[in-house]
């Protein structure tokens, strides 16, 4: 893929600072601290290393990344990694992806208590899908998946959901025997959407009652007991919405698919298309009208705004394991899965040095020196965050 020519380090570059200085009533110190180190990332503000190729002598500088995972730029090398380890639990068989998604009405819930709606919305997927797969009418199986959290939809606007992968079956109750889903779908997704949002629902109430969530602004109303109550009821007028693809691919399908999920952000450096006269503009898909490419322009401070939108709170874990891929079980269950199908393809090989080839002579890069990271830029810090 080209290079960008626009990214999110480029818009902080140029109108970070004024963004903090006209926001500071609700920025806090998390929001800053993405800012900073995404302007930072593969600048001499994070010092770098200087790489020599073995073959020709040619030699280029490298400077280091942030690593923040709300970074555009640094989630290639971590997604890889991830990959490959992931690679040896995969199984020989297909696989189904499921998105579980929280109505818009809880949208504002969810902002100003993201640590307990996100986690709650992790498990209640979670406990619906085991429970749904382990009744005999749907599946009568143990299932074993991964879940990835995504905060954002197509124009950074909060949209919380999460992606469950997961293979296409599971183990017998007595573990004797794999079974097969006996639906195109895997489950069927109506009795999914109802579990759901029961368990959701039932399980913010019981938050509420724990005293664990709190509103604020226009959402202080729902402070009260009798109007919490009355709004939770209203989320039972409609159906949420479960959304199943048909089984795909094997195991080697699974890993690029994965890729698609697991460590995106909210936008990516290229879907920006400019950054004139304060405004940015990028590229996003209607799904409501056949996947339509179109572009949207905003100011820059409410671009940023959109952006800091899916922050995670810190140490937030957002790619989770459940039923027999969760830690406690794998290391028994997924042998004993792979024995019951087949015996599983080796993963795809990468380079241990993660540095890529001279672009001149194709030899390998060899570090030869190491350029310690400076707080300063041009000799003034990157922001006043005083």
């Amino acid at each position: 893929m080209s290079r960008p020519t626009l990214e999110v380090a480029d818009i902080l570059r140029e109108h970070g600072k004024g963004f903090i200085e006209r926001n500071r009533s609700w920025l806090n110190w998390l929001h800053i601290k993405v800012l900073l180190a995404i302007q930072r990332c593969r600048t001499a503000a994070l010092g770098g290393h200087v790489d020599e190729c073995i073959r020709c002598g040619d030699r280029v500088i490298s400077y280091n990344s942030c690593r923040n995972r709300h970074c555009p730029k640094c989630q290639a090398n971590a997604r890889d990694r991830w990959l490959a380890e992931r690679s040896k639990e995969l199984l020989p068989t297909r696989y189904v992806h499921v998105v579980f998604t929280l109505p818009h009405e809880l949208a504002p819930l969810a902002y100003q208590n993201k640590r307990v709606v996100y986690g709650l919305l992790f498990k209640a997927s979670a406990s619906t899908l085991l429970k749904v797969a382990a009744d005999p009418k749907h599946l009568g199986a143990e299932i074993g998946f991964l879940s990835v959290l995504h905060t954002w939809g197509q124009t950074l606007q909060l949209h919380p959901h999460v992606h469950c992968v997961i293979p296409a079956g599971g183990l017998s109750a007595d573990h004797s025997r794999w079974i097969h889903p006996r639906y195109a779908f895997f489950l069927p997704v109506k009795v999914l959407s109802r579990v759901f949002r029961g368990k959701f629902v039932q399980a913010l109430k019981r938050a509420f009652q724990q005293e664990k969530i709190r509103f604020h602004g226009d959402q202080q109303h729902l402070n009260d007991a009798k109007r919490f109550h009355s709004f939770l009821r209203t989320l039972f007028r409609q159906d949420w919405i479960v959304y199943s693809k048909p089984p795909f691919g094997g195991p080697h399908y699974v890993l690029q698919y994965l890729a698609r999920y697991t460590h995106r952000v909210a936008i990516s450096n290229h879907r920006l298309v400019s950054l004139e006269n304060d405004q940015v503009t990028f590229r996003w898909k209607d799904y409501a009208h056949s996947n339509q490419q179109k572009n949207m322009t905003l100011k820059v401070d409410e671009f940023l705004r959109r952006f800091l939108l899916h922050t995670l709170p810190r140490r937030f874990v957002r790619i989770r394991f459940f039923g027999f891929l969760a830690r406690r079980k794998r290391g028994l269950l997924l042998p004993l899965c792979h024995r019951l199908l087949r015996p599983a393809p080796s993963g795809p090989s990468r380079s241990d040095s993660g540095v890529p080839p001279c672009r001149r002579g194709g030899g390998i890069m060899k570090i030869i020196e190491r350029l310690y990271a400076s707080p300063f830029l041009n000799g003034t810090p990157a922001y006043d965050t005083s």
